[in-house]
This record gives structure tokens, C-alpha cells and sequence, in this order.
């Protein structure tokens, strides 16, 4: 036997003993689903299981390198510990693998739901979210999420529109991770198949609030969903306090009795509740007592912080911002007589992107821009350019 072939039968014996020792209600690596039919060269080695292929994709996608510079919550400080959709990733990935790891779930696949579920974030996370469904919207084509949007990029947007071929089972996470939503029982849609992930990310794009009332087909992409909630809450009750929005002293007594304070408490409790409560179940569990406290600061941070009236001012010019920039770019893109921005971009992609909906490729090319470079886009269309003695010496 040759030297690959015994790594590969290796790697084959191991994935089977890994998928042996998992929980009965954990994916395993064998049942793993490729959504795209595609034959490798039989000369191709790869050592990877399957779920490992697909974080991967994530972190080698454009997509993934973009998080650097796309804020979570709080768009309008200079602070540079204020959290990034990067860093806020990899805290869902490390709190769902510790959830997962408890419950003896494939972390893999969990890995690979985390680390991928925010690739189709917009500049300025659900403000800019907001703007671009609103541009959809007024067009008749249908609604914008962020949870659809990134199993876009993945499938049909990446490598010049050919796409990754991600599973289905990351995919299916992905679409329905949905960290908005809050309740005290997760359980997975375990009879999908991949005709009804097909539809509901159809009607995710044609159906308004879709979004909101699909389930994962696995137990693991409830944990990425439920880790997607614990990952913010308590930080972004740090970041308010670093800046001043809130104070330690303003949050309910009923929270700080029985979440404490502080994220790493928060992070703790509400980890160490689930997996006891799910333990040997084929779904995720709160305690009553937790859930109640949970439900409260979720409150809390969607009146205190989310809707701050100094964030709602900013965010009304964000969103008008972000519309201006949609209504542009689309009227160029329709323009035939100059060659914009939007025009060079599209000129990349493979033929079958360049045949997508004009206000689907309007909303890749906003969604995919960064905060900063959408604000000096922005700049630069809107705004004035103050030159110095002679046309063309402007300064920035």
C-alpha cells in the first residue's frame, strides 16, 4: 500500500472511530452532504474530514478576511477594543465548540457553522442590514438578511461567482443561526433535506421575516445559535460601559443575581446551564431560572444600548448613507455609457453571476464593502474634494 493510501485509510479509520464515540444525537462526518456535484482528480490528496473542508473555505474565503473591519455593534467609537465582527466570530466559535465539546457534539461542523455564520454582513452590521433590505424592498424584489446573504456569498459570490462547495449541513447553520431571536428551548428540524434548505433560502430572500422562523437541521447549528446570543450579550454590555452609555450599577438586580456582572460570568452561567440541561438530549435546554434572567437583560440591552437615542441619531444617517450608496451604484450599473466601480467588479465574475438580478449584484457589491472603505466611498461620491492651488492637488 502506498504511503497516501495508508494516511487516507487512516484518516478514514479515525473519522469512523471519532463519529463512534459521539453523542447519538451529534452529526456525523459520514453523513456529511455536498450541495455542489463536483469530481476531484483522482491524484488530489487530502487529509481533511469532511467538516474540516469547510471551515477551511470559510477562513480562506474573501469574505472571512472582510470581519477585520466590519463592527458589531457600536459603529460609532474610535476605541479600537470595541468588538469586530472578527473577534466576535471566533468568541461564538470558542463558546459553541465548549458547548459542543459538553454535549459531545461534531465540533467540526460546529467550528465551521461559527466561524461562517456573519460572512454576509453589511458595513455597519444590522443598521446597514437594514438600509439595503429597505433598497430591496422599495424595488419589489424582495428582503434582505445577513443569514441568507452569507450562504450566497459562499455558494455564488466567492472566487469570481463560482462559489465553494460547502454542506449542507454549514450551509443549513448558517441560514439559521439567527442570534436575534431568543428562546428557551432549541430543537433541530431533523426530517430537512436538502430541497427544503433550497426553499427556505428562497423565501428567506421572498418572504418577509422568513428568516426568523426557520430551525437548523442539526443539534449543532442550535448550539452555534444559541452561542451567537451568549457571545454578544455580555459584551456588549462591556462595550456600552467602556464607553459610556450605560453604567455596571444599571443593570437589573434579577440579572446580576443570577448572571453577575461581568461577560466572563454571563459566559459561564449561561454555558455551564445549557450543557447541564441538555445533557443526553436531542435538543438545547435553559433552566427556567437562567431563561428568565437571559430574557430580562436581552430587554435590557435592545432599550439601553441598541436603542440608545445617541445611536439612534447616527443610525438614521447611517442608513441614509448606506441607501445613497445602493441608489448610486445601482443607477450605474444600468448606465451602459460609463465604466464604474460596480461595472469593473462585475466584469470579474463568471457568466452566470453577471446573468443574477441586478439588485441582488448592487447588494453583493454594498454588502461586501468594509465600514471604512463604504464611508470613503461614500466620501468620495458625495462630498466635495478640497483642492489646493492647482485642479487635481487636492487634499485628503
Amino acid at each position: 500500500m502506498k504511503r497516501e493510501d495508508k494516511i487516507i485509510h487512516s484518516s478514514l479509520l479515525e473519522t469512523r472511530l471519532y463519529d463512534e464515540r459521539l453523542s447519538p444525537y451529534a452529526t456525523q462526518n459520514k453523513d456529511c452532504i455536498k450541495v455542489k456535484h463536483t469530481h476531484k482528480p483522482d491524484s488530489e490528496f487530502d487529509i481533511r474530514w469532511p467538516f474540516e473542508k469547510d471551515i477551511d473555505r470559510v477562513l480562506y474565503s474573501r469574505s472571512y478576511s472582510r470581519y477585520v473591519d466590519k463592527t458589531q455593534a457600536l459603529s460609532f467609537f474610535s476605541d479600537i477594543h470595541i468588538t469586530k465582527r472578527s473577534v466576535h466570530v471566533q468568541w461564538v466559535s470558542r463558546i459553541a465548540r465548549q458547548i459542543g465539546r459538553g454535549l459531545n457534539l461534531n465540533l467540526d461542523l460546529i467550528e465551521a457553522i461559527a466561524l461562517g455564520h456573519d460572512l454576509g454582513h453589511s458595513p455597519y452590521g444590522h443598521v446597514g442590514e437594514s438600509a439595503i433590505n429597505m433598497c430591496l424592498e422599495e424595488r419589489g424584489f424582495g428582503y434582505f438578511n445577513h443569514n441568507a446573504n452569507s450562504v450566497r456569498n459562499l455558494l455564488f459570490v466567492e472566487r469570481k461567482g463560482n462559489g465553494y462547495n460547502v454542506s449542507l449541513q454549514v450551509l443549513d447553520g448558517i441560514l439559521c443561526h439567527n442570534g436575534e431571536i431568543l428562546s428557551r428551548v432549541y430543537k433541530p428540524d431533523k426530517n430537512k433535506d436538502i430541497t427544503q434548505f433550497w426553499d427556505e433560502y428562497e423565501k428567506c430572500w421572498h418572504v418577509k421575516d422568513y428568516s426568523k422562523k426557520i430551525s437548523p437541521m442539526t443539534l449543532e447549528g442550535c448550539v452555534v445559535r444559541i452561542s451567537d446570543v451568549i457571545s454578544y450579550v455580555g459584551k456588549d454590555i462591556e462595550d456600552a460601559i467602556n464607553v459610556g452609555i450605560i453604567s455596571e450599577d444599571d443593570l437589573p438586580d434579577n440579572v446580576v443575581k443570577i448572571l453577575g456582572k461581568s461577560n466572563k460570568s454571563m459566559i459561564n452561567v449561561l454555558i455551564g446551564d445549557i450543557v447541564i440541561h441538555s445533557y443526553h438530549k436531542p435538543y438545547l435546554e435553559f433552566s427556567s431560572e437562567v431563561y428568565a434572567a437571559l430574557e430580562s437583560l436581552f430587554k435590557f440591552i435592545s432599550t439601553h444600548i441598541h436603542h440608545h437615542p445617541t445611536l439612534l441619531k447616527e443610525n438614521e444617517k447611517l442608513i441614509r448613507m448606506m441607501k445613497e450608496l445602493y441608489n448610486n451604484f445601482y443607477d450605474d450599473l444600468i448606465d451602459p455609457s460609463t465604466d464604474n466601480a460596480i461595472d469593473i467588479s462585475l466584469s470579474k465574475m463568471n457568466d452566470v453571476y453577471k446573468a443574477s438580478p441586478k439588485e441582488l449584484i448592487v447588494s453583493d457589491y454594498l454588502s461586501g464593502m468594509t465600514d471604512h472603505y463604504a464611508l470613503r466611498t461614500y466620501q468620495e461620491i458625495f462630498l466635495p474634494i478640497q483642492h489646493g492651488e492647482f485642479i487635481g492637488s487636492h487634499k485628503n
